[in-house]
């Protein structure tokens, strides 16, 4: 029997649209699905044929900066990437700032925040 995996983390963000844009320009994703949602909201599944994050949006919903605050409660979404410093320079071209840069035994990693303020990890272990 195979190992658990995660297979999906839903989050919400205030444009599913630009969010899903931004994963298939970062890290090649694809948009697997997108369609209505609980509550009247709207979800874009975007990532590989194996994983994904769904990205939601409530209905007639104005979010602000404190929906997104971090560590509420989610800290931050960590992506594996073969080309460490071509993602940063994907995300640079963006607009985003990279930040917190290391290297550590196995690997490499910096973070960065997409427009809502979720922040991502992003490493290599090549």
């Amino acid at each position: 029997m195979p190992s658990p995996r995660i297979e999906h983390v839903n989050v919400t963000v205030s444009d599913p649209d630009r969010a899903a844009k931004l994963m298939q320009d970062l890290f090649g994703w694809s948009i697997r699905w997108r369609g209505p949602a609980r509550d009247g909201g709207h979800t874009i599944h975007v990532g590989s044929d194996s994983d994904y994050l769904a990205l939601y949006t409530g209905h007639n919903i104005a979010y602000s900066g404190d929906d997104f605050a971090k560590g509420r409660p989610l800290n931050h979404i960590g992506v594996e990437v073969d080309d460490l410093d071509g993602v940063e320079a994907k995300a640079v071209a963006a607009g985003l700032v990279p930040f917190n840069h290391g290297d550590y035994d196995p690997g490499r990693r910096f973070y960065l925040l997409d427009p809502d303020g979720i922040e991502y990890e992003v490493v290599s272990y090549r």
